[in-house]
């Protein structure tokens, strides 16, 4: 291990050391500053002459002349182990909750890789959140990534700890995790998910990695790739289903900026850096099956839209990674209603091999098309309402202007603590549809209408 003081330029959280060789790309970096403090970076860029390290923490105290830094010759890798169930660790692995560090059965390098099209094993099984317009009409499958799409203001990381607290697997002896990344969050935040992991008792069954707003910018590069890599290594080695939640990746992407533009780099799409599609795919396509594991790593990774912008280049290139989106809506959060998940422009690209059958109930894409369908009717004729009055209105549209409320007060809406089996998900849905005339639910079958939706109509 070399050790040098050629330390040349400091920009940021960026050190620029010259006349280097032999060092690697990703290798850890120990910095000793001038008053003896050590600190810890990883080599961002290497040329012929040379290596541009990232520092994890402050640059304050650095000096170009008196600093020295010595190449370790590895990469940045996490020591994992089932230990770390149950456990609070910063967005560096360090433990948070006063208890000695796990004892680690394996160093896996957190870079970790994107699962190998060949052998994926194409998601099948349903998740259950809990949720009705998750679990109903968005539903969430085994190996899926499926982000939700907030704004600043909107109760996402109430849904998030939600979420982690009611998620399970259906079937026996099937064993489940959570694992709970928070990027660039505030202590407030902090307190907030790790007392109601506590409080519940989710945390038993759960591992968390809390980077805060104070912390690094570097360290949010690092945060999720380190919830990522202990996924992987309780799916695959201890063959549990792992559900992941990471929040927020707007915060993830502001850090990548900072340090491109610290890096000077030639910017794209408002300041993002141009490879910021390559950086987020080497996060979300870590999630799936893989073939001959039982195990499983689902994603479902937060973001907040900048100026509620949909197209801004973080949901919009998160969108064309993932497999479909939850959108929270500013209209039903402003009405009250929690979770504020507005059905219309989400989508669950897998939700059909999820359903059906012995998955869920064979009902499952009928009762959420036709809730769907009328829901967006119900919208639609909202706003017609609005111009013309609701007398110019037929009975039938009446109908669906009623429906469309009770569907946000009844079905949108429930309890923080409020767990929903798929079952009672369905059976709501068809106690509203039950309020439309019977010629109108065109989505579902006939024999479904019988089997499932008479017992909801008063009799004529």
């Amino acid at each position: 291990m070399k050790e040098y003081k050629t330390v040349t330029q400091i920009a940021g959280p960026l050190v620029f050391v010259e006349n280097v060789s032999g060092v690697g790309y990703s290798e850890i970096v120990e910095i000793t500053l001038p008053d003896g403090e050590k600190k810890k970076g990883q080599v961002l860029e290497i040329s012929e002459k040379v290596a541009v390290v990232q520092i994890f923490g402050t640059t304050t105290g650095l000096d170009t002349r008196k600093t020295s830094v010595k190449f370790l010759g590895e990469t940045m890798k996490l020591g994992v182990s089932d230990e770390m169930l149950g456990r609070v660790f910063s967005g560096l692995g360090e433990p948070l909750d006063k208890a000695p560090k796990p004892v680690a059965e394996e160093r896996v390098e957190i870079i970790g890789n994107a699962i190998n099209p060949y052998s994926r094993e194409p998601p099948a099984e349903f998740i259950q959140t809990g949720i009705s317009t998750i679990d109903g009409m968005n539903t969430l499958v085994r190996g899926q990534k499926l982000p939700i799409f907030s704004a600043a203001g909107l109760p996402h990381n109430h849904l998030a700890v939600q979420i982690a607290r009611q998620a399970k697997v259906r079937g026996e002896g099937e064993e489940f995790a959570v694992v709970f990344a928070a990027v660039g969050i505030t202590n407030e935040e902090a307190n907030f998910f790790m007392k109601d992991f506590e409080r519940t008792g989710a945390l038993e069954r759960a591992v968390l990695f809390l980077n805060l707003a104070d912390d690094p910018s570097a360290e949010r590069l690092i945060t999720p790739r380190l919830a990522l890599t202990t996924a992987e290594y309780l799916a695959f080695e201890k063959d549990m289903h792992v559900l992941v939640i990471i929040t927020d990746m707007t915060n993830y992407c502001e850090a990548l900026r900072e340090i491109s533009a610290a890096r000077q780099e030639v910017p794209g799409r408002r300041g993002y850096p141009g490879y910021m599609y390559t950086d987020l795919s080497t996060i979300y396509e870590r999630a799936g099956k893989v073939k001959g594991k039982k195990g499983s790593v689902t994603q479902f990774p937060i973001l907040t839209m900048p100026g509620d912008d949909i197209t801004h280049p973080i949901p919009d290139l998160t969108g064309y990674i993932t497999e479909g989106q939850i959108v929270l809506s500013r209209d039903l959060h402003r009405k009250g209603i929690y979770p504020p998940v507005d059905p219309l422009p989400s989508l669950s690209r897998l939700m059909n091999a999820g359903i059906g059958g012995k998955k869920t109930r064979d009902d499952h894409k009928g009762v959420s098309d036709q809730l769907y369908a009328g829901y967006a009717t119900g919208r639609d004729l909202r706003a017609l309402s609005a111009v013309v009055g609701e007398e110019a209105l037929s009975e039938t549209d009446r109908k669906y202007l009623k429906f469309a409320d009770a569907f946000e007060q009844r079905f949108i809406k429930q309890d923080y603590h409020e767990d929903r089996t798929i079952e009672q998900t369905l059976d709501l849905g068809w106690e509203l549809m039950a309020t439309l005339p019977e010629s109108e639910l065109k989505r579902v079958k006939l024999e479904f209408i019988e089997k499932y939706g008479k017992r909801f109509r008063k009799k004529e």
